[in-house]
């Protein structure tokens, strides 16, 4: 019997005492996420996707390297300022993390260059041109000139820079250029600063060339002498910089809206963490933005192409549908519609599993807006963590409150970057009537629950959506997740638990079905891998299979450790960040650990024991969660996991959707002992999970195939046995 390649009896001559290894059994989280944002990268090179789409990954990477200097070499470069020399799990101090970091961002960053050059190149061959240094400047100025002068030119504002001038604060993400000037007249040299205002698009279309553009620093560059008439460009340079924009919180803080509103100016100036320079920028204008900026404790990359690499996302929008991936509509849920549309009448008849993006998002949202609209209906309770901003969640919220129900938003207001959205948002509810709450001043929470309280017969009935992802209408478009509709009273009595636990800081006595962090998960988690092991050591059929985005909580790596160690058979789909070292003699032979990075991003997280079953789809626990396995998520997040037991959506859950991502082989990559990750070879078998759920039927109904299933015959067929 095997999932996925991997025996599920326990061999009977393993070793069943847990190996002892040093700090060296983890992997360092910062250098395993600069990995992950490597294998993206690494997509922006995949023939198999198309020209806009490598595209769109090349920006993405950045974008993520961007946030990835904001938060987390911010934290260690301020631990290092304070002198703080604890070391991370993997045994590295601060110190040493950060010049690990560096030397592997400089790699990363000149690989991003040299594909941002291929592509620039591919991208001319199909008539979208991104003119820069070899470009026909002269053509150029012509086709511009009148645009730079009524467009471009009344906008920006040079300031000199000398004793009597000291230099301006730049921005998080602030681009601007540095010229060396000397005037005509007197000879005497100048230097002034050119900053783009964020306002500007990155790229400006080049009239009467279409889908031709000049980046806007390259335009200044152009029309320097409009600038500043009079002189001679000697030398100039362009820079970016990167500023820690973490927001750190006061545990005794009286006003939590009035402190973010604070915090969230204050990080505008947080302290400069990377500069990006030209590489062909003169040194001495180098060493002025170093002191000028305090940018001298900053890492400084020299770059050799285009700054700022997450702009290039404006230009995946170019009209070429060619050039990017197939359309795909989302379907509406099948059991919605068997019962004409009516949520309540559906999930009453049977619990509901929603899989993203491969179903609409108008599913949660039709929940919510019937609710708004149903006179039955007598309480709304929903977590709001990332809701965009255009959010019809919100619209609904607001409607269901001016038609009378009692609704209750918790909104967090530490959703990094999502802040200030989040206090509009709040402001807006608040003045509908919504009872918003701010929940917990040193905890998160991100667990995604709705819950409708409606009157039936003699009673009240509540329904629950528990979700894996974010109420975002945009980001489920491509993020992969879970929607779980039910009204199991079960459900609904441990739903008003946990949101009278945030509300009111009541610690529930006891739940039926949810386990809730900070209280208990890591506990829970711990003795469902204990009854694994146990399982193993008795020569029972054990396993444990798991989807997540992060594995970095060290108690729980040591735990699948000893596991693998009594032989249990462990295979983790882990997209990003992941501590553990998998296939490691005496360590972690029995641990398989892939990663799966294609057209839409993984997000579900899903668990799954075996639970001593010789056939464990038909019986293995399982349960699904808005919680990675991560130190923040069990002990500084409200989050929660819930067993699945309804037998059909068990099976769609696991014989779908868990193994679909198991056996897929065109967009993974295996994580090997040392760190790296090495592509899946698809073999005479190609499979794609992706393509798998565009082109078959809903997990939540019986509709018929956009195709015939082609790939394999039942994907569960990989977990009975051979």
């Amino acid at each position: 019997m095997s999932i996925a390649g991997g025996s599920l009896r326990a061999d009977n001559d393993a070793d069943t005492t847990a190996p002892s290894f040093g700090p060296e059994r983890f992997f360092n989280r910062e250098l395993s996420w600069l990995a992950f944002n490597r294998r993206v990268m690494e997509e922006a090179r995949n023939p198999a996707h198309p020209l806009l789409e490598r595209l769109r990954f090349l920006s993405i990477s950045g974008s993520n390297l961007d946030e990835f200097f904001m938060v987390r070499v911010a934290g260690l470069k301020g631990q290092q300022l304070q002198g703080i020399d604890d070391p991370s799990a993997d045994g590295r101090s601060p110190g040493q993390q950060l010049a690990e970091i560096e030397a592997e961002v400089h790699r990363l960053v000149d690989q991003q260059q040299s594909e941002w050059q291929l592509l620039h190149r591919q991208l001319a061959e199909q008539g979208i041109v991104v003119h820069g240094a070899g470009s026909d400047k002269e053509a150029l100025r012509r086709a511009l000139r009148q645009y730079f002068i009524d467009q471009i030119f009344p906008i920006l504002t040079p300031q000199v820079l000398d004793p009597a001038h000291p230099f301006p604060f730049i921005p998080n993400r602030g681009l601007g250029v540095i010229f060396d000037l000397q005037r005509k007249a007197s000879g005497d040299t100048v230097r002034e600063l050119v900053m783009i205002p964020a306002s500007l698009a990155r790229f400006v279309p080049v009239p009467g060339e279409p889908r031709a553009f000049v980046p806007i620093e390259y335009l200044i560059e152009l029309f320097g002498d409009l600038l500043f008439p009079g002189f001679t460009i000697r030398s100039l340079g362009v820079f970016r910089i990167i500023r820690d924009s973490d927001i750190e919180l006061e545990e005794e803080a009286e006003d939590l809206v009035r402190l973010f509103r604070t915090a969230i100016r204050r990080r505008r100036r947080g302290r400069v963490i990377l500069m990006e320079l030209e590489a062909d920028m003169p040194a001495e204008i180098a060493e002025v933005l170093g002191s000028d900026i305090q940018g001298h404790e900053a890492i400084v990359a020299k770059i050799g192409g285009f700054i700022g690499l997450a702009a290039l996302s404006a230009l995946v929008d170019v009209d070429r549908p060619d050039l990017k991936f197939p359309a795909y509509s989302p379907r509406f849920p099948e059991r919605i519609r068997e019962h004409g549309g009516d949520c309540f009448a559906a999930i009453r008849s049977k619990d509901i599993l929603v899989h993203h993006p491969y179903e609409s998002f108008d599913v949660v949202l039709s929940f919510l807006r019937q609710a708004a609209a149903d006179p039955e209906v007598v309480a709304i309770k929903q977590t709001l963590y990332r809701a965009g901003d255009q959010s019809p969640v919100i619209r609904a919220l607001i409607e269901a409150a001016e038609a009378g129900k009692s609704v209750t938003a918790v909104v967090e207001l530490k959703a990094r970057f999502d802040e200030e959205q989040n206090l509009l948002w709040a402001n807006q509810l608040e003045r509908a009537g919504v009872q918003v709450v701010y929940g917990f001043i040193e905890w998160k929470t991100h667990a995604k629950i709705s819950m409708v309280v409606r009157r039936e017969g003699q009673g009240y009935r509540t329904y629950c959506h528990f979700g894996t992802g974010n109420y975002h209408p945009v980001t489920a478009r491509i993020y992969t997740d879970l929607s779980f509709f039910t009204a199991d009273p079960r459900a609904g009595r441990d739903a008003a638990q946990l949101f009278n636990y945030i509300t009111g800081y009541v610690e529930p006595e006891r739940l039926d079905l949810v386990t809730m962090s900070p209280l208990n998960m890591r506990a829970h988690l711990c003795d469902l891998i204990d009854a694994e092991t146990a399982a193993a050591r008795s020569g029972r059929p054990s396993g444990v299979w798991a989807k997540m985005n992060s594995l970095v909580d060290p108690d729980i790596i040591d735990k699948l450790y000893e596991a693998s160690a009594a032989g249990v058979p462990i295979e983790l789909i882990v997209r990003g960040i992941c501590c553990l070292r998998p296939g490691v003699a005496g360590l972690s032979e029995t641990i398989r650990v892939k990663s799966v990075v294609g057209r839409f991003l993984e997000h579900s997280r899903v668990w799954a024991f075996a639970n001593g079953a010789l056939l464990p789809h038909r019986a293995a626990k399982l349960y699904i969660s808005s919680a990675d396995w991560m130190p923040r998520n069990f002990d500084r997040r409200v989050e929660y996991m819930i067993p699945i037991d309804n037998p059909t959506v068990h099976d769609q859950i696991l014989d779908q959707v868990l193994v679909a991502n198991l056996i897929d082989n065109e967009q993974s990559w295996i994580l090997q002992p040392d760190g790296t990750s090495e592509r899946v070879e698809p073999g005479d078998k190609p499979f794609n999970l992706h393509h798998y759920f565009m082109n078959n039927p809903s997990l939540s109904g019986r509709g018929t195939a956009l195709h015939k299933r082609q790939d394999v015959p039942t994907l569960a067929f990989d977990m009975r046995e051979d």
